[in-house]
């Protein structure tokens, strides 16, 4: 079963059990999708597009966590971690700290890279090919400065 198929199963299931936390969230990430297909007028069949639709979602929620919790908005923290929980489930396992540690050194490696900050493009460029989804940017960029000014 397709990840598409999951949402809309999951959709239902959480209709049944009146469960409207999850019911919204799945539904609005229905709506990203459906969003997507009629901006790009085709229709996503490919998990790694629905992975990224959803992950663009957690970092949206993510984002506005830091926004809710420096307007004291507690009862909006709580709602959206529930909601980050719900769509993280969809997620294939991100990498950690120290395996894409590892990757960045074997990929500076390939490429003679040493360190030096005029290194970063070429660097993340290289690891980001390498890691595609299975990894966040932002810890990969940590990472890569990390490395490049002789931390790692």
């Amino acid at each position: 079963m397709g990840l598409k198929e999951q949402l809309m199963a999951d959709y239902k299931e959480a209709m049944k059990n009146h469960d409207s936390v999850r019911k919204e969230t799945v539904n609005l990430v229905r709506a990203a999708i459906k969003q997507h297909e009629v901006d790009q007028r085709e229709e996503i069949s490919d998990d790694a597009d629905i992975v990224k639709i959803i992950k663009k979602q957690v970092k949206m929620r993510t984002d506005a966590l830091a926004d809710f919790a420096k307007a004291g908005r507690d009862d909006m923290t709580e709602a959206y971690k529930k909601e980050i929980e719900i769509l993280q489930a969809y997620l294939p396992e991100e990498m950690s700290a120290e395996q894409i540690a590892e990757k960045v050194k074997a990929v500076a490696a390939d490429l003679g890279i040493e360190g030096g900050m005029k290194n970063m493009g070429v660097l993340m460029k290289g690891v980001m090919a390498e890691l595609k989804d299975a990894a966040d940017g932002s810890t990969v960029n940590k990472i890569v400065k990390d490395f490049l000014n002789g931390k790692l």
